[in-house]
């Protein structure tokens, strides 16, 4: 164990711990160093991580625990972190140091966490007077309304899973602001005067539309009995929660080729990664060892639960799911459509969209891959640092460490962030285009019908070859698809799909 300065000065809170113990951990989202002179300051990485400097008077002391009181106060809550550290600190000290002040907020939060997460108990008798306090300062975290009770500590533990699986929501700048932004209300407004007809066929691309990009995602083409099969799951996913196990597995063997439909969870380890040669991988993530499956999806079905209850904002909800599913990539096969199913399944059940309305958040993704992989890596790239794993020459894994808590306790701040831009730009870009393209497909038709009464397949097929040219019809096609018409009613018939197109302003063709 290394030995560090005593007195004011060097790191403090989670990671003097990390550094005197020498724990091999992903870091902190907030890091704390005490200066011997100077001003307190900050530095805000390009990830959103902060490294603060103290002044001496906010040095806490030389001990352990003076350092995990301080990482609690301003360092916050980090459960996988605290779960490492209460492996290795002195767990007699631990106790003598919470007696010494049990009324102390920190220090009940430091022995309900200790006694939580290792499940053990620590020689302490319980409480039998002092109000209840918060685990999570609700207004630092998105938490649970109504926690569970805790007599003994008199902790109201309000977190939003359990011991199984309890993702971490962070009240940071953007999510206060996109929570208010009432992206809901924006979508709902879209459709408020849309003809029933449009919004019918609105639904049906948004569906196709959503169902080719989630494929794509994963590089993959879907079959037209599988674009099918999908499409009619979106069209469910309104009506019922899919976050049950007999629901999920039912959701896998609709997506995947028949060969590959599991009737469990996964019972191999596996990992998402890509050939970069001949018998050589890069390791984008590596999921939890098979036995450790079963338990987080078992809590993530409950967090589930406990976030419907909590009234948690939609978004969030359906970012700790979709990503906490992901991460735990309980299926060899289709899991990041399933990761992408349930967030439109959570926003459906939630209210955030109106019924039946399909937001296509894979498309949003689709666009900006590098966004989308950013908020996977945000996870998956720290774990790769600290899981200690092996690829034999047939590319099959083997996982060495038990890093679980990892796993059971994610921070998902940053894919909360990633996943309200996504439904914002869903809904400010994509849906109102379709809105719109599908208004001025209506109003180019009945313009195009005034000139010559086309079949309708001629009339889709004049529609998309003008969008593709710019407003006109090529030479080539003239010929080939419509030689039977005269060049004025070509003429009277590309200005309708101008003039159809064009928004209410007249300023110009729509986009």
């Amino acid at each position: 164990m290394p030995e560090l300065t005593e007195g004011p000065g060097g790191p403090a809170g989670y990671a003097r711990l990390v550094e005197r113990y020498a724990l091999k951990t992903i870091r902190n989202w907030h890091e704390s160093f005490v200066a011997v002179s100077g001003v307190r300051r900050e530095s805000i990485g390009p990830d959103g991580s902060v490294l603060e400097t103290y002044i001496p008077v906010y040095w806490p002391g030389n001990s352990d625990f003076d350092h995990l009181e301080f990482a609690l106060k301003y360092d916050g809550t980090n459960l996988a972190l605290l779960a490492e550290i209460f492996k290795v600190i002195d767990v007699d000290g631990l106790a003598t140091f919470i007696a010494e002040a049990p009324f102390g907020k920190y220090r009940r939060r430091l022995w309900y966490l200790y006694e939580w997460l290792t499940e053990k108990r620590l020689p302490l008798d319980d409480m039998t007077s002092g109000n209840s306090i918060d685990l999570l300062p609700p207004e630092e975290y998105f938490t649970a309304l109504r926690g569970r009770r805790v007599p003994r500590q008199r902790i109201n533990d309000n977190l939003l899973g359990d011991r199984s699986f309890a993702p971490m929501v962070r009240r940071t700048a953007a999510l206060e602001a996109f929570a208010a932004a009432n992206l809901g209300e924006r979508c709902a407004a879209l459709i408020a005067d849309c003809p029933a007809d449009v919004l019918a066929r609105a639904l049906h691309f948004l569906s196709t539309k959503e169902t080719k990009s989630s494929f794509a995602i994963e590089r993959e083409e879907p079959s037209p009995d599988r674009t099918e099969r999908f499409v009619e799951l979106l069209g469910r996913a309104h009506r019922e929660n899919w976050c049950e196990k007999a629901k999920l597995v039912s959701l896998q063997n609709a997506i995947v080729d028949p060969r590959y439909r599991e009737s469990d969870y996964r019972s191999v380890q596996n990992y998402v990664g890509e050939s970069v040669s001949f018998g050589q991988e890069r390791v984008h993530h590596v999921c939890p060892r098979p036995e450790q499956v079963s338990s987080l999806m078992e809590g993530l079905i409950a967090a589930d639960g406990r976030l419907r209850e909590a009234a948690i904002h939609p978004v969030i909800h359906a970012a700790a799911i979709g990503y906490g599913f992901v991460f735990t990539h309980p299926f060899e096969d289709g899991n990041g459509r399933i990761h992408r199913f349930l967030i439109h399944n959570v926003l459906t059940i939630r209210g955030f969209t109106p019924q039946e309305i399909i937001v296509p958040v894979s498309a949003a993704m689709l666009r900006d891959p590098q966004a989308y992989d950013a908020s996977l890596e945000a996870f998956s790239r720290p774990l790769l640092g600290i899981v200690d794993y092996s690829l034999d020459a047939e590319g099959q894994m083997t996982v060495r460490s038990d890093r679980s808590e990892w796993y059971s306790f994610p921070d998902l701040t940053r894919q909360a962030e990633a996943l309200f831009r996504f439904v914002e730009q869903s809904i400010e870009r994509d849906l109102p285009e379709e809105l719109a393209f599908l208004k001025g497909y209506d109003r180019t038709k009945r313009l195009m019908q005034d000139v010559v009464d086309l079949p309708a397949r001629k009339l889709d097929l004049f529609i998309r070859l003008c969008q593709q040219n710019g407003g006109t019809l090529s030479a080539a096609k003239r010929q080939s698809d419509f030689s039977q018409l005269r060049d004025d009613e070509i003429a009277h018939l590309e200005e309708a799909v101008r003039q159809g197109f064009a928004p209410p302003d007249g300023d110009g063709p729509a986009e």
